[in-house]
């Protein structure tokens, strides 16, 4: 009975919302089970954008953010075509191709994405450099119960991983918005300056769960340059 109490609570310490300001995720290795979930209520989007910091020296094709539903396994994905020199931004399983960033191996760089469903457009601001809108999904919403991870791609909802599709490298100041932001409010992220956290996932209240080997560590103090 005191073993299953405490594993109860446990769980719902780990399920509770954490501050992680100056923490990061750290992947060390590559695999087709380490992730972490992020959680999130919210099931009908009709506009978003996620942004996050990350470093990698990955040369292969890898996941960046993955977030799922029943009908669209890539309802909103960001993912790195390394033979491509491309990142793709997936809307309801339709993808924009953002190429010719500055995607240098073992430097941490900030990126953002935003997508609107009213006009169709979404972009990619990588650090701090807004690349052409491309025209995705116009007319569409995600719907339906969202599953989010950090480290793994979803080819199901909620499954299907691909360890040469893994993450390794570290993740920070994850934040997203049911909204587009504008291009201020990207800099000031971009720029580490006041910003407003992300209504859906805020880095200083996160609710996750780490599966196998994720690591929380104290982040660099110098990010990115």
């Amino acid at each position: 009975m005191k073993f299953l109490l405490l594993t109860v609570m446990l769980t719902v310490c780990a399920a509770s919302p954490q501050d992680l300001s100056g923490k990061m995720f750290t992947f060390p290795q590559q695999s087709n089970t380490a992730r972490v979930q992020l959680n999130t209520t919210r099931e009908k989007f009709y506009a978003a954008t996620v942004c996050l910091r990350f470093i990698t020296d990955l040369r292969r094709d890898h996941i960046l953010f993955s977030l799922a539903t029943p009908s669209a396994d890539n309802s909103f994905m960001i993912f790195r075509y390394a033979a491509r020199d491309a990142i793709n931004v997936f809307i309801l399983d339709i993808s924009a191709a953002f190429t010719g960033q500055d995607y240098m191996l073992n430097m941490w760089h900030s990126m953002c994405s935003t997508w609107d469903s009213r006009s169709g457009l979404a972009q990619l601001w990588f650090d701090g450099q807004p690349w052409t809108r491309k025209y995705v999904s116009p007319g569409s919403h995600i719907s339906g119960h969202a599953i989010i991870f950090l480290g793994q791609e979803q080819n199901s909802h909620g499954g299907g991983f691909e360890i040469n599709k893994s993450f390794v490298g570290m993740i920070s100041d994850v934040h997203m918005w049911d909204y587009t932001l504008s291009p201020c409010e990207i800099r000031e992220y971009m720029d580490e300056l006041n910003f407003t956290p992300g209504n859906i996932l805020n880095w200083s209240a996160l609710e996750f769960q780490i599966t196998d080997r994720v690591l929380i560590e104290d982040k660099p103090k110098a990010m990115y340059c």
